[in-house]
């Protein structure tokens, strides 16, 4: 009985120093899945094909020598040919390279990505925090703004298990820049305007579409007051001075000191408040052709635009009565 353990030790050694000699590119990333309720044999062979382990059996001694035969975890790891066998079942026991899908809704900002990006990566949200601002990376991505706001495209990502936050953020980063068109640039200099401005202004539209087919109004809206001069008063860069999303905007807040508070500081904000989708995108670059300057929220979510401060006054009274009357019906 001792000689079979030590023989089996032997093997599982000689194995282990061996290491997972397979057939891809030593550090090269291989996805494999494990099916739930799988065997350590399962397992092995789901390695073995994958090219990561080249001896299933030994691999199988040595985990059970090692106590580290059981409790495997189901899913699709991105795994690294050249991994030791010690590193490979740790990853299965503890699902470390566990492919998790994380989606990013359209008008999201970092007081939601950050946290939710941190939870999927297993990472704590203070390193995530400190991947949307570091300085080095935002030169390199040529990011004209203290943080990566705006720049995180909204999409639905799949990141292994315990990948670094700034191997993410640039990975959404680069997702935006495939959606960029570069046909849009030349759009940029008939508008006179810079990426960050669009970005900022697509941000904004956003925020308050509610209607895809108003999104191309409310930038004309902004456009509007822009090449009037006129302040944008957008409420939503209110909230985001506030740190977040608020269920109501009280006047004492259009006080707060802020360059992204929209009502003291004419122009654009510094920079985005939130990630814009595509659609947003462009219809910051191509408002509608209309004379809008005002718009006010409607109790169903639609917006009621008009032209003159006075039509805009008694459109926010009667979206008041209407909030009044659907208040009373509940």
């Amino acid at each position: 009985m001792r000689n079979g353990l030590a023989r089996a030790m032997l093997i599982a050694g000689c194995a282990a120093l061996l290491g997972a000699c397979g057939s891809s590119p030593h550090g090269a990333p291989v996805k494999v899945t494990i099916p739930p309720g799988a065997s350590l044999r399962t397992a092995s062979d789901s390695l073995h094909r994958a090219g990561l382990v080249g001896w299933p059996r030994f691999f199988r001694y040595y985990a059970k020598i090692t106590g580290d035969d059981h409790d495997i975890k189901a899913g699709t790891y991105s795994l690294r040919n050249g991994e030791s066998w010690s590193q490979l079942i740790t990853a299965l026991r503890d699902g470390e390279g566990l492919e998790r899908k994380l989606t990013i809704p359209e008008g999201w900002n970092l007081y939601a990505i950050v946290p939710a990006l941190a939870t999927t990566l297993g990472a704590p949200p203070e390193s995530v925090d400190v991947a949307v601002r570091d300085t080095a990376l935002l030169r390199e991505l040529d990011i004209p703004t203290p943080t990566l706001e705006g720049y995180l495209f909204p999409d639905t990502y799949i990141f292994a298990y315990g990948t670094s936050p700034h191997i993410a953020v640039r990975e959404m980063v680069t997702r935006f820049e495939h959606v960029w068109d570069p046909a849009w640039d030349d759009r940029l200099q008939q508008l006179a305007m810079s990426r960050n401005d669009v970005m900022a202004l697509a941000s904004i539209i956003e925020r308050e579409a509610r209607l895809p087919e108003e999104r191309a109004v409310i930038s004309a809206v902004y456009h509007n007051r822009l090449r009037l001069q006129m302040p944008l008063q957008a409420d939503p860069t209110i909230e985001y001075a506030l740190g977040g999303h608020r269920d109501r905007i009280f006047y004492k807040d259009l006080d707060i000191d802020s360059p992204y508070n929209t009502y003291r500081h004419s122009g654009l904000p510094p920079g985005p408040i939130a990630s814009p989708g595509k659609a947003s995108i462009e219809a910051a670059l191509f408002p509608a052709a209309v004379p809008y300057l005002y718009f006010v929220a409607s109790p169903d979510g639609h917006h009621e635009f008009r032209s003159t401060f006075k039509a805009h006054t008694e459109a926010v009274q009667e979206a008041r009565r209407e909030r009044r009357e659907h208040a009373s019906r509940e």
